[in-house]
């Protein structure tokens, strides 16, 4: 039998996490500082389900890193975890069309490190309760 999880609340979910990519991404672009361009929010949220792509590409490979003991997820892992999330910004900057890269070095370093630091915010600030944590936490996005 499949958990009520996987159905609706799961959907929720990740509509709640593209969503809150999404104001990530658009607040990273108006910052003056960063090298990064959106050109509209709609361009902010195909960038943001194009990020859920990447990283839905990327996840099966943290499920082998995470198999050894606890010392080999902080020393292994989290360094490439980091390195990943800078190439998957870049590639998102790469794949959609008004989304783009002053810097093509600098800028996903440093928009990566804010969209995790953003989202994480964004996150708390908002009312997951219930279901619809279960849901990110069953998804594996919470």
């Amino acid at each position: 039998m499949i958990p009520l999880a996987w159905g609706v609340n799961t959907i929720l979910g990740l509509v709640l996490k593209l969503i809150v990519t999404a104001i990530s991404l658009f607040i990273i672009s108006k910052l003056p500082f960063l090298g990064v361009e959106i050109d509209s929010p709609g361009k902010a949220v195909f960038s943001a389900f194009i990020f859920g792509i990447l990283n839905a590409l990327v996840v099966p490979l943290f499920g082998l890193l995470e198999l050894g003991p606890k010392l080999t997820d902080i020393v292994i892992a989290g360094p490439i975890h980091f390195v990943l999330n800078i190439i998957i910004f870049a590639l998102a900057a790469a794949l959609v069309p008004g989304f783009s890269l002053k810097n093509k070095i600098l800028d996903p370093v440093l928009g990566s490190i804010l969209l995790t630091i953003l989202n994480t915010v964004i996150n708390h600030l908002l009312p997951f309760g219930g279901t619809a944590k279960a849901a990110l936490v069953v998804a594996g996005i919470g």
